[in-house]
Formats: structure tokens, sequence, C-alpha cells
């Protein structure tokens, strides 16, 4: 099993904790029951895989993320990219660039975040 890599109701769950974190285990399983129509014992099974994989701890029954969505995106984009483009943003890129014409808009992103690095790196 691989840590940063969820299922898609995995996914939905870590989602709906992000959202209300810190929450009490009680009231994450009457969320469930409503989103996703679980039974306690389904919520509480589903938390011990996210806890186990790190992502969230669940001590005297309240819930706390130990990273933020944005940290557990970035690491899961970080592993995209060392499996799929020999971890190589540039690789990676080129290689959507050629599939889909970047817009305007995501060139000029892309140049901001290049021109920040270089000025935070020089």
């Amino acid at each position: 099993m691989e840590l940063y890599k969820l299922g898609e109701m995995e996914e939905k769950f870590a989602e709906l904790i992000w959202e209300h974190v810190p929450i009490r285990s009680g009231e994450l399983t009457k969320l469930c029951e409503e989103a996703f129509s679980w039974k306690r014992t389904t919520t509480y099974t589903m938390l011990k895989r996210l806890c186990d994989r790190g992502l969230f701890v669940n001590e005297n029954g309240l819930v706390t993320a130990c990273m933020s969505r944005e940290d557990f995106k970035g690491i899961r984009g970080e592993q995209f990219l060392k499996e799929n483009f020999e971890d190589s943003l540039p690789l990676f890129v080129a290689s959507f660039a050629r599939k889909r014409k970047l817009r305007k808009d995501e060139v000029l992103m892309l140049k901001k975040l290049i021109d920040e690095y270089e000025e935070e790196n020089s």
C-alpha cells in the first residue's frame, strides 16, 4: 500500500475531514452517514486507514490533520513526477504541453513561479 495514493472514497473522506478539522470522531460519523450513507464502523475503519498513513490522528476522540491538504497534494505531485517523468518537472510540462496548448495565463503563471524561485535562490 502506497502511503499517499488514495482510493476514490478515501479521497472523499479525507477531503471531508480537512474541511472540518479539528472534529470529534462522533461528529465525523454523523457527517459520513449524511454524506456517504456509512455506518459508524465504516467511518472508523476508513479513519484508521488514513491515520495509519499519517494523514490524520485520532486522539481521545478528536481527529486532527497531520498534514494540510496542500502538503498532501504536493507530496502526491512529487510521487507522480518520480513515477512517471523521471522526477523531472520540465519533462512533465513538455509532455503536457504536447497534448494541450498552454493558455497565456498558464504560461504567465509558470514564468512568475520561475522568477520567484530564482529570486529566492539567488
